[in-house]
């Protein structure tokens, strides 16, 4: 059978069609899983009082910052602690093609989670019983989150109470651990991400560690990597925690201590976009 011109070339644009197709799904499922943990500090910009901040701020600037910074990192998972109204974070997460949940707070310092792949389910503190009203007056929630590859992910995103004294930061860690159990049985990827205003030498943080979680950055970070503040940072108090099998294929973990994210202590009338630097962990994909 002879094929004329039409059906030959049908038939090659199909093949070509079919095989780019196929590239772009093994090129999804193989793609490294960037995440970052990031409190913006309503995004009022750092220090608020910076003349330049405040004409960003009025002149609904903030969002478009912070999307163009980030999207230099190219993120599939964002964590926002302190987050500004609900529809500037909407805005973020629409100049960076992502979806978005908002996570309440006891207080007045929500939660915000972004996503390129889509979110399957959320819930808001989801502790046993319910929230003591004072637990939690920043944030915490958990979300599902379909990775390429249909690999389920658990993404715990969490504030956790500030002051010196740990005894409430304790509390909710123990509440969070508790209702963690159920996710660390299924033996599932699990994410824990934000600030969580403790140091790496408290109690607070070995909780975390003998309950089954892996600090990335303790895993495959260099130097202190400190999170905090913007201009000198002093402080390692932003984390992104890793279970189940992604904790695994974590290959990154750094603070980005970079381009707006940080304060240029040489130009008086600079601002960073917060007080806070991110902080990134980059994985491995899933295994095909």
């Amino acid at each position: 059978m002879t094929l004329s011109r039409r059906c030959f070339c049908g038939a090659v644009g199909a093949g070509i069609a079919s095989a780019n197709l196929s590239l772009i799904a093994n090129d999804q499922t193989s793609k490294p899983i960037r995440v970052v943990a990031y409190n913006i500090y309503k995004l009022t910009g750092w220090p608020s009082q910076s003349p330049l901040a405040q004409q960003a701020v009025a002149r609904g600037q903030m969002a478009n910052r912070l999307a163009m910074e980030l999207a230099l990192y190219d993120p599939d998972i964002i964590n926002f602690s302190e987050s500004p109204p609900e529809n500037v974070t909407k805005e973020v997460a629409k100049l960076l093609g992502m979806n978005h949940v908002r996570f309440p707070s006891g207080g007045h310092w929500p939660g915000t989670l972004l996503s390129k792949s889509k979110i399957l389910e959320s819930q808001n503190a989801p502790m046993n019983g319910d929230r003591p009203k004072e637990l939690f007056t920043r944030h915490w929630g958990r979300a599902i989150v379909e990775l390429p590859g249909d690999e389920p992910l658990v993404v715990h995103s969490a504030h956790l109470f500030p002051t010196p004294d740990p005894a409430v930061r304790l509390r909710e860690i123990r509440a969070m651990i508790e209702s963690m159990k159920s996710d660390f049985d299924s033996g599932r990827s699990m994410l824990l991400i934000g600030d969580l205003n403790h140091s790496p030498d408290t109690d607070e943080y070995k909780l975390w560690i003998d309950a089954g979680w892996t600090d990335t950055f303790a895993e495959v970070g260099a130097d202190n990597g400190f999170t905090f503040k913007a201009d000198h940072p002093e402080w390692r108090i932003d984390y992104i925690f890793a279970a189940g099998p992604i904790a695994k294929r974590v290959r990154e973990s750094r603070p980005l201590f970079d381009g707006a994210f940080r304060l240029n202590n040489d130009d008086k009338k600079s601002f960073a976009l917060s007080d806070h630097l991110p902080q990134l962990a980059v994985f491995d994909s899933v295994s095909r």
